[in-house]
């Protein structure tokens, strides 16, 4: 089910942290967590997303559905990696939308030494159509609840990005695993940050095919999901 108006969280909710690289991550007081490691934000992102998802393909058109746009670093990072004249179909799932006014203070485009326009583009975006940010470069920010969400596209790449298993346990389980699976291409990749037993299970009883692969900085292992 698609939020046919967006609401946004209060800005009040969450603080501000400068990680080990210099980007700044939000963290969430209600639930008591960050959005990203705090031993660095571009980094963790970079590693799980860029060069153990993105970069794994080469193909002309490659279609992504994230999990979780949180303050849209994944989809910056994808946008700015991607090969010259590759297109990119980007949707991105978000329950709760982070204030507009909290982008002001992340700091991505400078860490990143590149101008502000790319990111606003993003961020701006109207919720639930999809629009061109950049050349070759297409996104669908969707409003709506993973549990309900119902996908009619299929995808190449899957960045599972949601909050863990301590604040979303139902988001982890077998039955989600097995609609995502359901939606992605033959040999297609669900990329994530965790590597906790029980989420490897839940991915084999979905049918995928698991590997245990070197995390980033701060963390020893992430998980990488094939079809």
């Amino acid at each position: 089910m698609i939020n046919k108006s967006t609401e946004f969280i209060k800005s009040e909710r969450y603080n501000f942290v400068q990680t080990s690289d210099g980007s700044i991550t939000v963290s969430d007081k209600l639930l008591g967590e960050n959005f990203h490691s705090t031993y660095g934000a571009i980094a963790e992102s970079n590693h799980i997303f860029i060069k153990n998802g993105l970069n794994l393909f080469i193909k002309s058109e490659i279609k992504i559905l994230e999990v979780g746009f949180g303050t849209g670093l994944n989809c910056l990072l994808t946008a700015i990696n991607k090969l010259q004249e590759q297109k990119i179909i980007y949707h991105s799932i978000e329950k709760y939308p982070l204030n507009p006014e909290i982008y002001l203070k992340l700091n991505y485009s400078d860490c990143l030494k590149i101008t502000n326009n790319l990111f606003n583009n993003i961020l701006t975006a109207k919720w639930n159509i999809q629009i061109k940010i950049s050349d070759n470069f297409y996104l669908k920010k969707i409003n709506c609840d993973l549990l309900y969400f119902m996908p009619v596209n299929s995808y190449d790449i899957i960045y599972f990005d949601a909050f863990s298993q301590n604040v979303q346990p139902e988001l982890w389980t077998k039955e989600v695993f097995i609609k995502l699976y359901n939606c992605l291409n033959k040999n297609g990749i669900l990329t994530t940050y965790s590597s906790k037993g029980d989420v490897k299970r839940a991915m084999r009883e979905a049918n995928f095919v698991v590997k245990r692969i070197s995390g980033p900085i701060g963390k020893r292992h992430i998980i990488r999901a094939i079809k």
